[in-house]
């Protein structure tokens, strides 16, 4: 099995950044598709970017394209999210998670996720 720790959450005004890790142990990461999810209170859980294999592509949901950016390390079994010009609308727990398999059409479900980390929270104050 694989275990995923995000890290790097806090509280930030608006505007700011900040970089959030997801530190993978059990299993090479390498071969593992990555996704970065958040829930904020009252709501689901949305899709917010995602990083194939090998690193040659990445996906973001509209409201993050052009702010975020995510990338991974192989060497260090770790995916990043960098989050730029945060908003208040950002607040939320942050996830990460992996599968070894996946349809791309497929990627924004919850669902299609082998592996979950327990979160870190991510607050934008005004």
């Amino acid at each position: 099995q694989v275990q995923l720790v995000e890290s790097g959450g806090g509280l930030v005004q608006a505007g700011g950044s900040l970089r959030l890790s997801c530190a993978a142990s059990g299993r090479t990461l390498s071969t593992y598709f990555i996704a970065w999810f958040r829930q904020a209170p009252g709501k689901e859980r949305e899709f917010v970017a995602a990083i194939n294999w090998g690193g040659a592509d990445s996906y973001y949901a509209d409201s993050v394209k052009g702010r975020f950016t995510t990338s991974r390390d192989n060497a260090k079994n770790t995916g990043y999210l960098q989050m730029n010009s945060l908003k208040p609308e950002d607040t939320a727990v942050y996830y990460c998670a992996t599968t070894r398999y996946i349809a791309l059409a497929t990627m924004t479900s919850t669902s299609q996720y082998e592996y979950w980390g327990p979160g870190t929270q991510v607050t934008v104050s005004s």
